[in-house]
């Protein structure tokens, strides 16, 4: 999920009249006149409802609304189809109740519960161990190192398993991406093998431009993949399971008894209509200015004096990148955030995550804002920040 600003583990304050760390930093980012995101799940709400305004443009509102799936969002699955190349998509709540699904179906046509995936991703960071305590399968993982699986890590691999799960990005690894030709042999591997091919594909809406291939041509790789409307599309919620139409149908049934056929998605299917209208052909172009600022942060931070710093990849595969600094994470959270404050410049919107004794990491989103900072933009405010961190 893209929403690390909205996670709740900053520092709170002794007394509930001083401000969290979350909270100032909310409070910067919505009121800072350069920034470079707007991301929409962090808007006040009536700014959030504004977002329907458009949707007369991507549907006929004079339609009956959705029951119990039909209609819009019937629409919405025909369109995600349409652009992955899949026979068939189903509409899901959440994207943990899509790729639990997706991977029980296939179990059940493997034989095997055994799913091949990265320690990083998705499910074996944020979900609970849902995988085994939920859906009855056995996660194995297949590397350590922070990058997707080899084509000989897939086929050398020392026990079975009946899916391969690959996340496209491996976000917690710095938003990473395989090369085409890898991923290709990866997924050649992975048939050698008998195993199914699942792409965890929350952000593959990013992927093309790293690719170089249409969104129809990655996805048809797999056997299934799922995505998400709100972490690209910037829409209210809601995931998509593409693939077989006979794999779908089962999925449908079992979304069913996972309490995901819920009775009316009408808002979260509108405003996924209209980031796929509105944000989807602007991706690229993202992807193409992070690279700029990337480049104008490292400049920037080496200009400002700092020692040692990282900003991982040095050439990030989507539009968003890891910046790493040997500092603890609530001194450089509170340099970043004043900056904020005292400057209406936000360059580092999200929070710190501790990653080791005097070490610490964020995550740098690029979006539409973004292309409006040149790279000498960028540069200068990473020279302030480095100023103000050397002296804190």
């Amino acid at each position: 999920m893209i929403a690390r600003m909205s996670d709740t583990d900053d520092a709170t304050s002794d007394s509930s009249d001083t401000p969290t760390l979350r909270e100032r930093r909310i409070a910067a980012w919505r009121a800072a006149p350069r920034v470079l995101a707007r991301l929409g799940f962090l808007a006040p709400l009536r700014e959030r409802l504004a977002l329907l305004e458009a949707a007369g443009g991507v549907y006929d509102l004079d339609e009956t609304s959705d029951i119990y799936g039909g209609g819009v969002v019937e629409a919405l699955e025909k369109r995600v189809a349409g652009l992955l190349g899949t026979e068939a998509a189903a509409f899901f709540p959440t994207g943990t109740m899509a790729q639990q699904v997706a991977l029980r179906c296939w179990a059940g046509r493997t034989g095997t519960p055994a799913v091949a995936l990265h320690p990083l991703s998705h499910p074996e960071v944020y979900e609970r161990n849902a995988f085994s305590q939920v859906s009855g399968l056995r996660p194995v993982r297949m590397t350590n190192e922070p990058r997707l699986p080899t084509a000989t890590e897939v086929r050398d691999f020392e026990e079975p398993f009946g899916a391969l799960m690959l996340e496209l990005p491996l976000r917690d690894a710095g938003f990473v991406l395989p090369t085409w030709e890898e991923l290709t042999e990866v997924v050649d591997a992975a048939r050698e093998r008998d195993a199914v091919v699942h792409f965890d594909g929350a952000r593959l809406w990013e992927c093309t431009e790293h690719f170089g291939r249409p969104l129809a041509e990655i996805a048809g790789l797999a056997d299934s993949v799922y995505v998400s409307f709100y972490k690209s599309l910037d829409a209210f919620g809601g995931a998509a399971l593409a693939g077989p139409s006979s794999l779908i149908e089962e999925a449908r049934a079992w979304r069913h008894r996972y309490g995901g056929n819920v009775f009316q998605q009408f808002p979260t299917a509108l405003s996924a209509l209209i980031g796929l209208e509105r944000e989807l052909p602007r991706l690229p172009s993202y992807v193409r200015h992070a690279s700029v600022v990337a480049a104008a942060l490292r400049e920037g931070l080496e200009a400002g004096g700092l020692p040692w710093f990282r900003v991982h990849p040095e050439v990030p595969h989507t539009y968003d990148f890891q910046v790493w600094l040997p500092y603890d994470a609530d001194v450089v959270a509170e340099v970043a955030i004043r900056a904020a404050e005292e400057t209406g410049t936000v360059l580092f919107a999200n929070h710190w995550d501790p990653k080791g004794p005097g070490l610490s990491f964020t995550e740098v989103y690029v979006r539409s804002a973004g292309l409006e900072w040149t790279a000498e933009d960028v540069r200068a405010a990473a020279v302030e920040f480095a100023r103000r961190l050397l002296r804190a």
